[in-house]
């Protein structure tokens, strides 16, 4: 009984038009529920709503009609029976003659058509009452948009799901969808009727069928929207795009053959207009009427079109023939739409009916194209007519010999052989036929247009190598036909090609393209198929390897070669063409390996290791064979150096490990056994330097040494932890057999520590910044040996400035602890004892202060490392690398999110302040190194803790971080005591500030602003910090543009229109004042009462910038000046 009431008062609400959409939705969803469970069912509910459905009132009952069928609408998925479904689509049938009521009505019938697969359907008979109520009572035009919608959508759902009694009533069918579609505006509604259209012609086929019957009256509806123009905006509610609506109309148009008499010439006559988008939608629609009319229909058109066809791509094709790189593997010049359209139209009448090609081949200006071939050997020197002729011929045979293997036979057939004597390949008897002359002399006669136009032949042609061989219903002498032409020539064809390229020179580019080209079209005929042999093969991967060797430097010639070579092993691999792999494999692969280990190539290093690198990525098989190269490569030029001193040696070592990161290592998890072959290359560089006993002493090669650490950086971070405990362990018998463990066991004192510095020769600096380099670089389940002695060396090396060895400590200390199953990975040393040898160390005595390891280590300022931060001990260089080594033990500590980067942040804070607890002044220099350390501690660092080289990142560590330092930060610069101290506070705060996530910054807008807008002021006095800045003002531009700090970016309104005036003119970074410029028009969006007051300063500062001597600061001056 409640939920009766409950329905009433849902319906109540329903019907009474005063209440809002909100309301009448909430009471819709309520009903729905109430079915949908069952707690109410349908003929409850026609029972309750009796009163509203049959009341006088027009209003009252149109809205409990659509109440009703809204409501069947939800129940479309539940069965009902039959009885009640026949019920129903009485009643809404009925009432479709009722204008008030008619959205109900129609709503109510969809939803019951629309009904499949459930108990209770409407029935045919019911369904061909609905359709012929529809027809008779409905008047479409005079309806809504949202009505006329809903009748299409009928239509469409009648015609779709009960064709059989549609049939029935065939001419009112037809003569409904006109009388509906007529002056129709709207695109929804047009979408569907375009679709009515191609359902009724698909519905009755017959020549005496009603749409055979009614095609002319049926098509003057549809064709009045052709071309369409289209005026409704992205922004439209319900919008279609009008690539969708234009593909239902030719869809619509192309439906039936009937419409074949009215919808050619319309579409001739629409491809005469001067708007592109009515030449697109043309070409496309015919290619759509070419597929559904049939060739008997089309035939009768085939003159027009294949005029229009030619129209279009003369007009649509520039004169500008591109010899560039980037052309090798495409035609060669821009095409647009009309011109991609009217080549797709071509193909695929010749694809359908060969007879097409005889128009192509009678046509005059197809014939004349030899006569203009021979009269120019140089492209450039073409007149554009000329040039014009060329390309559109070129592509009209090349599309139409690309259609099918038949009509590549004929194109080949009837051109191919004219083209040979054009290019000198065959000679005229004195019978007037033409013979293959074997000994002509080609090089006289390298015509770019006949080159041009054999290429694009021989790339259409090659393409069908493929379908020919799966299609078994063609006879074999067809398919074989242009393939066995071009076997005739391709000796000659080669030898024309690589004439082109050895005449070429760098004045002219085009030689030397169109041979390479050439070439790689030859080349790149697939399978057993091939009309070219494997020594001509061979003779084509020969000259395009010898002009890669030959060259010592990189010309267009050496690009195109090298990119020629790239495609064709690129082919190979993808149509695992074994027998050309061989080939390639001992002819381009072999000898470019060759040139890599050789120490008396004429080519440029680099240049080789490009070649032999982009060659080689092709394919698994060749790369391994090329690290195989690199690696003996490697070892020979490092020996070389060692034994003999040569510099050239050591250079070029350092540019193929460049090549080897930049080129392989990104590839890694795309090419199997690649790991493998660099974790062999990672262990031979260990071997070699561990063989290499003695260095050149006048030899600075940080170039080198760099270039090694980021090579075996990377490769111990892509390799698997078996794989990195190898490099670990050789890594470890290199260095316990070098000088360098003598640095730990020997108690330094603080003299001894500075007298140390530059005490490493160059063999000990390369392998301790590659040992560092690997622990770096390991996984946290990778096994150390040795950790202590490992912390101990590496904290000697930090304090005598060796940043790699910082570094490394980092990720240690980082990574110490957390392996599988949460166990030490290096079982002699825990994170409590690192972080005790670490802060404890005594360079005293060289034990350790603490007694009880076991408790939890005190990194703070009573430390001994603390104490050299804070100047306590040692120089000033001493101070300052303990801090940069400080600062990279505090990012490993804050990224696990231990609690111990909380003191080492205080030590740093401490070294801020212009006095230590002693009242010794802190000199500016240390006090700078630990404003950075904020930025090493905050930043994310390519070098090691990043997650390519395994860091433990803990989530939110930079939130954490954030939310305790700033707050001793802001109260620390509040009583700073010097100017100095004040500054570098602001540093720190900035580079925290500046690396923290945005929604950090957006949610303490309040609080943070003021400090912003004073570091801006600070940090704007000494261009030493204009980076800095630069990131400050870019947290203050995202508090301008984002709505949760726009309430106290309106506070602060006259705070930052002051900082940003200045700024505007900052003289040492442009981007500062592009910025501050762009910050002063984005405040135009608070409200006009908070910065009004302050338009003459902006104005002023903006007009000033009108004079800036960079052009972006100029542009952004004024917008903003225009906008204030």
């Amino acid at each position: 009984m409640a939920a009766l009431n409950n329905l009433t008062e849902h319906l109540e609400a329903f019907v009474d038009v005063t209440r809002s959409p909100t309301h009448h939705a909430e009471s819709l969803k309520a009903i729905a529920t109430s079915l949908e469970k069952s707690v109410l069912s349908i003929n409850q509910l026609v029972v309750e709503m009796d009163m509203y459905l049959t009341t006088t009132d027009d209003v009252v009952r149109a809205r409990g009609i659509l109440l009703l069928a809204e409501m069947l609408d939800y129940l479309k998925p539940k069965p009902l029976d039959n009885a009640v479904v026949n019920s129903l689509v009485g009643f809404f049938t009925a009432k479709l003659a009722e204008w008030r009521s008619v959205r109900g009505a129609l709503s109510g019938c969809l939803a019951l058509i629309k009904r499949k697969g459930v108990a209770g359907l409407v029935t045919a008979t019911d369904a061909e009452a609905v359709a012929k109520s529809m027809a008779q009572s409905v008047q479409v035009q005079s309806l809504a948009l949202y009505d006329r919608k809903l009748c299409f959508e009928l239509l469409e759902c009648l015609l779709e799901q009960y064709p059989e009694a549609m049939i029935n009533l065939g001419d009112l069918m037809v003569y409904a969808t006109c009388e509906a579609i007529d002056g129709e505006k709207d695109p929804p509604c047009l979408m569907v009727a375009f679709h009515v259209v191609e359902l009724l012609a698909r519905l009755f086929p017959s020549p005496s069928g009603p749409v055979a019957s009614e095609a002319s009256d049926l098509f003057e509806f549809i064709s009045c929207y052709f071309p369409l123009h289209y005026t409704h905006t992205k922004g439209d509610e319900a919008s279609i795009p009008r690539e969708d609506l234009s593909r239902g109309l030719s869809l619509a148009i192309s439906s039936t053959p009937f419409f074949e008499p009215y919808a050619i010439p319309l579409l001739l006559e629409k491809l005469s207009s001067s708007l592109p988008v009515a030449k697109v939608d043309s070409l496309k629609c015919l290619k759509d009427c070419a597929v559904n009319y049939g060739v008997n229909r089309m035939k009768k058109h085939y003159e027009g079109i294949w005029s229009a066809i030619k129209d279009a791509l003369y007009a649509s094709t520039g004169t500008d023939l591109s010899f560039g790189l980037e052309s090798l593997t495409s035609p060669g010049f821009e095409m647009n739409e009309i011109h991609r359209e009217a080549v797709n139209l071509l193909q695929r009448l010749v694809k359908q009916d060969i007879s097409f090609l005889g128009l192509v081949a009678d046509d005059i200006r197809v014939k004349m194209i030899f006569d203009t071939i021979s009269r120019y050997s140089r492209y450039e020197e073409m007149l554009d007519t000329s040039k014009l002729e060329v390309l559109v011929v070129s592509q009209i045979l090349s599309v139409s010999a690309r259609a099918s293997v038949e009509s590549c036979n004929t194109i080949f057939e009837t051109f191919f052989v004219r083209l040979m004597n054009t290019l000198g390949i065959v000679e005229s008897t004195s019978t007037g036929d033409l013979v293959h002359n074997e000994n002509s002399t080609v090089s006289t006669r390298l015509y770019h247009g006949g080159l041009h136009l054999c290429i694009e032949l021989l790339t259409a042609s090659k393409d069908l190598i493929p379908s020919s061989e799966e299609d078994s219903s063609t006879p074999g002498c067809a398919q074989q036909s242009w393939c066995s032409i071009v076997n005739k020539f391709s000796a000659s064809l080669i030898e024309a090609f690589t004439s082109a390229v050895q005449s070429s020179n760098d004045d002219c580019t085009a030689d030397a393209y169109l041979g390479v080209k050439g070439l790689l079209a030859m080349g790149m005929f697939r399978g057993g198929s091939s009309p070219v042999s494997r020594s001509e093969y061979e003779k084509i991967l020969t000259t395009l390897t010898s002009i890669i060797a030959a060259n010592s430097a990189k010309t267009v010639k050496w690009e195109l070669a090298l990119k020629a070579l790239v495609c064709m092993g690129s082919f190979i691999d993808q149509y695992h063409e074994s027998e050309k792999a061989m080939s390639y494999m001992g002819i381009v692969v072999e000898n470019l390996v060759s040139l890599v280990r050789s120490s008396h190539c004429s080519l440029p290093h680099p240049m080789i290791l490009e070649a032999t690198s982009e060659v080689c990525s092709t394919s698994p098989t060749y790369v391994e064979k090329m690290v195989q190269g690199f690696e003996e490569a490697f070892c020979s030029s490092f020996s070389d150096f060692c034994v003999n001193g040569n510099f050239k040696s050591i250079e070029n070592c350092s540019q193929l490990l460049e090549c080897v990161t930049n080129k392989l290592l990104p590839r890694v998890t795309e090419i199997d056994g690649l790991e493998k072959s660099l974790v062999s290359f990672a262990i031979s560089m260990w071997n070699q330097i561990e063989s290499s006993v003695v260095f050149s002493y006048a030899f600075n090669g940080r170039e080198f040494v760099e270039a090694a650490m980021k090579t075996m950086r990377q490769i111990v971070g892509v390799a698997s932890v078996n794989s990195q405990n190898s490099i670990i362990q050789k890594a470890y018998n290199v260095i316990s057999l070098s000088t360098l463990p003598a640095m730990e066991s020997i108690p330094l004192t603080f003299a001894a520590l500075e007298g140390l510095q530059h005490d490493l020769s160059t063999r000990d600096e390369l392998i301790l910044s590659l040992f560092a380099s690997v622990i770096i670089g390991a996984s946290p389940m990778a096994s150390i040996p040795d950790v202590k002695s490992l912390i101990k060396l590496f904290m000697v090396s930090s304090l005598k400035g060796y940043i790699p060895a910082a570094q490394a400590l980092g990720s240690m200390v980082n990574k110490l602890g957390v392996g599988s199953g949460g166990t030490n990975t290096s079982s002699d040393c825990s994170l409590e004892e690192a972080c005790d040898i670490i802060f404890h160390e005594s360079f005293e005595s060289g034990n350790t202060n603490s007694s009880d390891v076991t408790s939890k280590t005190i990194c703070g300022s009573e430390t001994l490392l603390a104490k050299i931060c804070l100047g306590f001990y040692g120089s000033l260089d001493l101070q300052t690398r303990a801090i940069t080594g400080l600062a990279w033990i505090g990012k490993g500590l804050l990224m696990r999110g231990d609690k111990r980067v909380n003191e080492i942040a205080l030590v740093l804070v401490e070294c801020l302040k212009s006095t230590n607890s002693s009242g010794n002044a802190l000199h500016p220099t240390a006090m700078k190194h630990a404003a950075d350390a904020f930025l090493t501690l905050m930043s994310d660092s390519e070098a090691c803790l990043n997650r390519k080289l395994h860091a433990v990142i803990r989530p939110l560590y930079k939130q954490r971080f954030f939310s305790i330092t700033v707050p001793i930060l802001e109260s620390l610069i509040v009583n700073s005591q010097t100017p100095l101290s004040r500054t570098m506070l602001h540093v720190a705060l900035a580079h925290v500030i500046s690396n923290v996530p945005v929604t950090v910054i957006l949610d303490n807008t309040k609080k943070l602003l003021p400090v912003i807008l004073e570091g801006l002021s600070v940090l704007s006095v000494d261009s030493v910090h204009k980076e800095i800045l630069f990131s400050l003002l870019l947290v203050l531009s995202g508090t301008l543009t984002d709505i949760k700090g726009r309430q106290s970016v309106s506070d602060n309104a006259h705070r930052i229109i002051e900082c940003l005036v200045k700024l505007a003119s900052y003289s040492h970074l442009m981007v500062v004042r592009e910025t501050a410029i762009q910050c002063l028009a984005t405040l135009l969006e608070l409200p006009h009462r908070r910065i009004y007051p302050f338009r003459r300063e902006v104005l002023q500062a903006v007009t000033k910038a009108l004079d800036d001597p960079k052009r972006r600061v100029r542009e952004e001056a004024i917008k903003c000046r225009q906008a204030w």
